[in-house]
């Protein structure tokens, strides 16, 4: 049977950094205050002129394919990850197929927000295990920053949502080395403690004054809500991965949690019982990017030299819907 390696990971986030600091100009808010709720120092926020969510996965992906020696010819399928697409259809898949000039191929759009990059490579990894495909783009990008409600009255999401992109290429591998196995959850009865309700189409009209005048349009988030049912989720689903494979906590080599609260990443870790240089987190400089977070991450990761061959890597997350994942990884 086959199994799937990512041979290259890359990474986009946007030149324009926006640091606490400049939050506190247009917002009741203070740094200390973001730094002792969610860990983050700045994060990164898109140039209107410059950035679409198509063509940062686009340059997230050229990376990814230098770094795996691969020419984009040989990419057979693209599985695209996010929750923000350029156009409310078609999604941004097929965009950034078309700015690689791939057209012909498959691209399916993945809409399970925080989880959403582990959801696209286990799409990915069955793929290639059931013979279908050799090598496949898996890519998570998003813009949050132009939904977001930058007032005093919608900071506990504006100081945490960011924009950026990461890609991974996935290749058929016949070794024992790659994707090990992955694990997929959900619970819609907790939908509406984090979304963002329009634009809907189940509205008799979908897009109004009335519904723009509602605020409906910005992301709503129950912070203890989510909070509650991360650190429950994150330990379960790790611990669901370690058991499947018959290994334990410390085998781990390192832990990249999707990047949704520093404090989070930090309950999680003292739950796991792993010590600090076994966890990587990057949200204090780039912020909470949704399905992007965690192939950013590995890939800073992996440029810092913290991610070698034959390590055992564990990838996590849970976020809107709720959705949670989990990914164990022979590096």
């Amino acid at each position: 049977m086959y199994t799937s390696k990512i041979e290259g990971i890359g990474h986009y986030v946007p030149e324009n950094i926006v640091k606490n600091g400049d939050l506190e100009k247009i917002m009741d808010t203070s740094d200390k205050w973001i730094v002792e709720r969610t860990g983050i120092e700045e994060r990164r926020w898109f140039d209107p002129e410059k950035d679409t969510v198509a063509n940062m996965g686009t340059r997230a992906a050229k990376m990814a394919l230098e770094r795996a020696n691969t020419d984009v010819n040989e990419i057979d399928f693209i599985v695209f990850a996010t929750i923000t697409p350029d156009y409310f259809f078609p999604g941004s898949g097929v965009l950034m197929q078309r700015e690689l000039g791939l057209q012909g191929i498959g691209a399916l759009d993945i809409r399970n927000a925080c989880s959403g990059f582990i959801y696209a490579l286990s799409t990915a990894d069955q793929f290639i295990k059931s013979g279908m495909y050799k090598t496949v783009l898996v890519v998570g990008a998003e813009i949050q920053s132009s939904a977001l409600d930058k007032s005093t009255e919608g900071r506990s999401s504006a100081i945490i949502f960011a924009d950026g992109a990461g890609a991974a290429v996935l290749k058929r591998n016949e070794e024992g080395s790659g994707v090990l196995s992955t694990h997929l959850h959900a619970d819609g009865d907790f939908a509406e403690e984090l979304y963002m309700k329009d634009p809907g189409s189940s509205r008799e009209v979908r897009l109004s004054k009335d519904l723009l005048d509602s605020g409906s349009f910005n992301v709503v988030m129950n912070g203890n809500v989510v909070f509650k049912h991360a650190i429950v989720r994150f330990k379960e689903v790790i611990e669901e991965a370690l058991l499947k494979n018959e290994l334990a906590a410390e085998d781990i080599d390192l832990l990249i949690p999707h990047q949704a609260n520093l404090r989070i990443s930090n309950f999680v870790q003292k739950q796991m019982g792993l010590p600090e240089n076994k966890v990587f987190n990057n949200i204090m400089h780039v912020g909470n990017t949704t399905a992007a977070s965690i192939p950013i991450a590995m890939s800073q990761a992996w440029e810092q030299g913290r991610i070698k061959e034959n390590d055992l890597l564990c990838l996590a997350a849970f976020g809107s819907g709720f959705t949670w994942a989990s990914a164990l990884i022979r590096w």
